[in-house]
């Protein structure tokens, strides 16, 4: 049920209906569009609609349908949009006067929304709307009008609207606006009398509703605009159409003066793009090519006298871009939907809108139930229910008169494919199956045909079962499942997207029973070559061979029982060349005969035939020579014959004869097929003949025999080391392995094999062996001793050499270094100093160097100070007072290190107490005025963030800069750390350190240095993370400077990050050099250069001592 107003009026009924009661009363309908009920159907498909829909209309309706109960939907109030009854009218005011536009609609609308040139109106002071207690009457009260607030307004609802044209006029009397506002009246009472415009005639659906007015007419005539007693010709409307010439003339009856031309109130010049011309007392105003923009109201003004027109230029309808792009895609819908075909435009005239279908014109409201509709900016053509008939090429013809448009799209309704066309022929496969044939259907629905289906019914039966789906492109289909001697009917549906459709049905069919052809006679062999073999074979006889299809032929090779078959698909003559054949090999070959009802039983086999060529011997072989010699055998090898000698050969004879004797004896039973022979069982130096002779289907050809006579015994060779990627020139074992060195070796005859090392014979303890080409060293147990240059010679019969020498180094981890001596240095520092390991003034021992770790305490883990020292002295600088420092020294080589050397007793330096005041020195200093350093204190090196192990030790070092020289005071946690005894602060020119022994799990926290003196203080924060240990390898990161890598011992380590790496090496390398630096010292070198004078002797000691330090313990 649909209307025009709030119901769609294409949205289809479904239930069948007879009646509609409307409130208990039965609502009269027709069946043209004529009536107030419509009814149309399409097959099953019913549908009422229901025209002028009023808010009377609105009911609960009921179906009443025989022997199917009642069905009923109800018709809301609300769903009843408001029509409009009296229209908006065109309406003219004076500039900073007020007008009022007005419209009554059919219902309330509260989205009722008005609408200025075609976009929503933006209210404000100037704009006010009312709408009536009722909600029936809208206005629109716009105040102060100005030359801008020209144009068309519009008052819209969802699916209707109407609008008029506002015109703001210059020096407008009194009477002007009276005849107005009377026209409004006028248009008011027409629009209630119902089915007319504002001018009382009948609108025309096919026409937008701003046909209904000309904008500039507004009902008044020319004499309405304003006294025309001083000009004899005054202005005149014009139309033009776009890109024309327009001219606005008017003559005076006597010279008033100056005049001037006006577009909307707003003089006009040369730079708007118009010319002004004057010829006496006729003026003119000339546009060389009009656009849209130039249209509206002209006035030429002189003295107190002005005569006005309206310029009109006719635009012919335009269509967006993107909406002519989103015509040009189908518009695809589904059979039984309601079809709405939306075309919007832009236009400022009134346009008539034309829709065709083929060709063919569609005309609105025929029996199609075909609607059409022109809006201000669209055009629509509605269909109540899409059939596959409405499919088809559409256009719609836009026409002003500014001119025409055509647009064109494409409708597809997808519908079910209708059957297939018949008749559906049905045969008997007699014993292959019952094979079906149709055509395709006529419409396929829209879609393309997925697949057809094909059923099955035993006669007597009511079930159809589905036998097969065949693709879409094939139109036959063999049921190989019906059983012989019954009777079936078949039928066929095309389905698609949409499913199946309607189904072709056949008459039923006998399924007769099967019987197979009998076997074929043995086929005769007709010709034969290498190319192929000819046969040709007789029909069968008997029961089932009426309706021969074909033959299938089958060959095998002579001797064999596998038959292996030579054509796929039957073959309908009965010869037949058979060709994929071996040349030389014997054939045989058999026929078996198929027709509908299968393939018989195979005929008997042919007679056996060649498939080759007569051929003519070969010639001799080529290039006979010799290639290797043993005591019992001889080698030989050849070249094929010729190919113009003779034919190509199949095989060879290798023939022997004595030297004693010219018999020759054949060497091997039947052929020999490739170009090399080895001749066996032969005596000893004993001399022997050989010839080959070329063999082939059609003979022996002529033999090829050696001049002279071969003995058989080895050729000579000379003995030679086989060396691969294996083989070494240098090997390193450690003390006490076991050494087998094997080495290969070729030679005709077992040569001596001798052992040299350091060019003298082997000792004792050395073991060597010589077996088939090889020979090697064995050393139970290496020693120091062992260590030397191998020297393998390799000696022939004939006195032929060959050698092969390598070095054998025996290595052992060193012995651990002697006694460690501790002495004081200078500037905080200590010396260490150590006893050599006895390997190093032992020249056999691989090359040693050490490496120094320390400890701050029992249980704390070792850590590298330095490594690869290549002296035995070493000194670590930066050495804090009240702290222990245990040390280890260890000998590493390649093999490993040494045990390590420790000292007994630690190094401490005892803390120096603090200096009374009965010991200081005074001294009087000469008299000068000072210059003025005080600053307040800076930080010029902050703290680090630490993240250490349980046990190890944390020193925490920061710079600062001021004077009076600043006092450094530590917080942790924000508590203060004076007196604590379990931490040790320093302060050195300014260098402060806190240092924690053996960090625990309560030491973790934020730390604080305060640095203050009288013009101020800094601070500077980091953070303690205290790791606990456990058996994998511990990481330490300090930020943000990186340290040296710590050594790993155990399983307790400490990984750095790659930046120590880097260090590391760097580090190894100044060590190498005989001095290292860690980077603490090179930090506190820094911060000292920083604070000390230039040239001091602390610093100048730190720069020639080139001690090394200990890393940070952070």
């Amino acid at each position: 049920m649909g209307a025009g107003g709030a119901v769609d009026p294409l949205r289809p009924w479904s239930p069948l209906f007879l009646s509609w009661p409307q409130d208990g009363e039965t609502a009269p309908y027709g069946f043209d569009n004529q009536t107030k009920h419509c009814l149309q159907h399409l097959g099953k498909h019913y549908q009422l609609q229901t025209r002028d829909l009023w808010p009377g209309d609105a009911a609960l309706y009921r179906v009443r349908v025989p022997d199917a109960g009642v069905s009923r939907t109800e018709l809301e109030a609300s769903a009843v949009l408001p029509q409009v009854v009296v229209p908006l009218a065109c309406a003219h005011c004076g500039e900073q006067g007020e007008v009022v536009l007005e419209a009554t609609l059919s219902g309330p609308c509260p989205s009722a929304t008005w609408h200025r040139r075609h976009r929503p109106l933006q209210l404000s002071d100037r704009y006010e709307v009312f709408v009536s207690s009722d909600g029936l009457t809208h206005r629109l009260l716009a105040r102060r009008a100005c030359f801008s607030d020209v144009g068309r307004y519009s008052l819209g609802t969802k699916l209707h609207a109407c609008g008029a044209w506002l015109v703001v006029e210059a020096g407008k009397d009194k009477s002007l606006l009276t005849a107005s506002t009377d026209h409004q009246q006028q248009s008011r009472k027409a629009g209630r009398e119902g089915g007319s415009d504002v001018h009382g005639q009948r609108t025309d659906a096919t026409r937008s509703p701003g046909s209904r007015h000309k904008p500039g007419a507004g009902g008044f005539s020319r004499e309405a605009r304003g006294p025309t007693g001083h000009f004899s010709q005054g202005l005149a409307d014009l139309e033009v159409q776009r890109g024309e010439a327009a001219v606005l003339s008017c003559t005076l009856t006597s010279d008033l003066g100056p005049g001037a031309w006006f577009k909307d109130g707003v003089k006009l010049s040369a730079q708007d793009g118009v010319a002004f011309e004057q010829d006496g007392l006729e003026h003119r105003l000339l546009i060389a090519h009009a656009e849209g923009a130039q249209a509206g109201r002209y006035s030429f003004g002189a003295g107190d006298q002005q005569s006005e027109a309206m310029l009109t230029v006719l635009e012919p309808p335009v269509i967006a871009p993107d909406m002519m792009a989103k015509l040009r895609e189908p518009l695809v819908v589904k059979a039984g939907e309601p079809v709405t075909m939306k075309v919007a435009f832009q236009s400022c005239l009134p346009v008539q809108a034309t829709w065709n279908k083929d060709g063919a014109k569609v005309a609105g409201g025929d029996g199609g139930g075909a609607q059409v509709a022109v809006g201000d900016s669209s055009t629509r053509l509605c269909l109540p229910s899409a059939s596959r008939k409405d499919c088809g090429r559409y256009s719609v013809a836009l026409s002003s008169k500014g001119g025409s448009l055509r647009a064109e799209l494409t409708l597809q309704v997808l519908d079910k494919p209708q059957p297939p066309q018949g008749p559906l022929e049905v045969q008997d496969g007699h014993g292959a199956g019952v094979c079906l044939c149709w055509r395709p259907p006529t419409d396929d629905g829209g879609q393309a045909l997925q697949h057809y289906v094909v059923e099955r019914r035993q006669a007597g039966l009511g079930t159809w079962l589905k036998v097969g789906e065949p693709p879409a492109d094939s139109t036959t289909f063999t049921d190989a499942e019906a059983e012989q001697g019954k009777k079936y009917s078949f039928r066929v549906r095309a389905v698609t997207a949409e499913g199946p459709g309607e189904a072709l049905e056949s008459d039923e069919v006998l399924v007769a029973p099967k019987v197979l052809p009998g076997p074929p006679p043995p086929p005769a062999i007709l010709s034969a070559s290498s190319q192929g073999v000819t046969l040709s074979w007789t029909a069968p006889r008997g029961p089932g061979s009426a309706h021969i299809l074909g033959y299938l032929i089958e060959k095998r090779k002579k001797g064999r029982n596998t038959w292996v078959a030579v054509n796929q698909q039957p073959v309908p003559e009965k010869k037949w060349t058979v060709l994929d054949l071996r040349q030389g090999c014997q054939y045989e070959f058999r026929v078996t005969a198929v027709a509908p009802s299968g393939p018989g039983e195979p005929g008997p086999p042919s007679d056996a035939v060649f498939a080759q060529d007569s051929m003519r011997p070969p010639g001799p072989v080529r290039d006979l020579q010799v290639t290797d010699t043993l005591h019992a055998s001889i080698t030989l090898s050849w070249a094929q014959p010729d190919p113009q000698d003779g034919d190509e050969a199949l095989g060879y004879v290798v023939e022997l004869g004595d030297s004693a004797s010219p018999q020759w004896t054949p060497c091997h039973a039947g052929t020999v097929p490739g170009t090399t022979y080895t001749i066996k069982g032969l005596r000893p130096r004993e001399g022997y003949f050989v010839r080959v002779t070329a063999v082939n289907d059609g003979g022996r050809g002529p033999p090829t025999a050696l001049d002279t006579v071969v003995q058989a015994m080895p050729v000579s060779v000379c003995p030679k080391f086989l060396m691969d990627a294996s083989t070494k020139d240098s090997l390193t074992v450690r003390a006490g392995d076991t050494v087998r060195v094997p080495v290969h070796f070729e030679a005709a005859s077992m040569p001596d094999v001798t052992w040299l090392k350091d060019g003298l014979p082997l000792p004792k303890r050395s073991v060597t062996s010589v077996k088939d080409g090889l020979t090697q060293l064995l050393v139970p147990a290496a020693s120091l001793a062992d260590s030397g240059l191998y020297t393998v010679v390799l000696r022939g019969p004939r006195g032929e050499e060959a050698t092969y020498s390598f070095r054998l180094r025996v290595a052992a981890r060193p012995r651990a270094p002697g006694p460690i001596l501790l002495r004081e240095g200078t500037l905080g520092s200590v010396i260490v100093e150590w006893v050599p390991s006895p390997d190093e003034a032992d020249g056999r021992a691989a090359p040693l160097h050490y490496t120094v770790l320390t400890r701050s305490s029992p249980h704390a883990p070792w850590r590298p100070a330095a490594e690869r020292l290549h002296t035995c002295r070493f000194t670590l600088v930066g050495v804090l007072p009240g702290h222990e420092y245990h040390f280890r020294v260890v000998a590493k080589n390649e093999l490993g290190a040494s045990e390590p050397s420790d000292t007994r007793q630690p190094w401490v330096v005892p803390r120096q107490p603090p200096v009374s005041t009965a010991d200081r020195v005074t001294a009087k200093a000469p008299s000068y005025q000072e210059p003025d350093l005080r600053q307040k204190p800076r930080f010029l090196v902050g703290l680090r963030t630490h993240l250490l192990p349980l046990g190890s030790e944390c020193c925490m070092t920061c710079a600062v800069r001021g004077w009076p020289r600043p006092r450094v005071t530590w917080f942790k946690n924000d508590q203060s750390l004076a007196g604590d005894p379990a931490v040790y602060s320093t302060d050195l020119l300014g260098v402060c350190s806190l240092v924690i022994p053996s960090v625990s799990a309560e030491d973790g926290g934020k730390y604080k240095a305060v640095a203050e003196n009288t013009l101020g203080q800094a601070i500077s924060t980091a953070t303690l993370i205290v790791m606990e240990s456990s058996s994998e390898p511990q990481h330490t990161l300090e930020c943000p400077s990186p340290s040296p890598q710590p050594w790993n011992e155990g399983r307790s380590s400490k990984v750095h990050s790659s930046h120590r790496t880097g260090l590391g090496r760097q580090s190894q390398r100044m060590q190498d050099a005989g001095r290292a630096q860690s980077p603490r010292e090179r930090g506190v070198s820094g911060l000292l250069g920083k604070l000390l004078p230039e040239g001091t002797e602390a610093l100048g000691k730190t720069k020639k001592k080139r001690a090394f330090s200990l890393p940070a313990p952070s």
